[in-house]
């Protein structure tokens, strides 16, 4: 997958080495979609509701609950979001993989417009949980998008496997 060159991040302040890798992270997700068609996007290759779309429109999901919800306290259907985790891996018929990635990259813009001057250290008041440091919101959005990019690398390559083994 892709990865910006960031040949600074490792002498950066912990919050922008945060930031410069969920935004790593964010653009491998994206390009988990590239040269792939809408059947094999929202192909389901395991038992669970995971697809490659269904992982980017779930990363929009986490998007709005960690940086729209905890930084706000608006409710899930007031950001215009499932209630579960589980229900934002479901495509609907009219999501394609271009109307998934404009969300998502909505989604990702308004992240950062959220918490656009804050650090580390300043307490988001939303979370159910009650106040969070974004430093730790930031580190879980870490944790939850390399393990969504660990499963879309394994399933474009199941994808990618399928198209050689299909005869002409």
């Amino acid at each position: 997958m892709h990865e910006p060159d960031h040949k600074d991040t490792y002498l950066a302040p912990v919050d922008a080495q945060l930031g410069r890798f969920i935004d790593q992270h964010r653009s491998m997700l994206v390009h988990c979609l590239d040269g792939l068609t809408e059947d094999e996007a929202s192909r389901r290759m395991v038992p669970s509701k995971t697809t490659l779309l269904g992982l980017v429109k779930h990363a929009t999901f986490v998007e709005r609950v960690w940086f729209g919800e905890a930084v706000t306290g608006a409710s899930r259907a007031e950001l215009g979001i499932p209630e579960t985790p589980d229900e934002s891996f479901e495509l609907a018929e009219t999501d394609t993989i271009e109307s998934v990635l404009a969300g998502y990259t909505q989604a990702v813009e308004l992240s950062k417009s959220a918490v656009d001057g804050l650090n580390g250290d300043d307490l988001l008041p939303g979370n159910r949980r009650g106040p969070l440091p974004l430093r730790w919101v930031q580190q879980h959005m870490l944790r939850e998008l390399a393990q969504h990019c660990g499963h879309a690398d394994i399933l474009r390559e199941l994808l990618l496997a399928a198209r050689t083994s299909q005869p002409d």
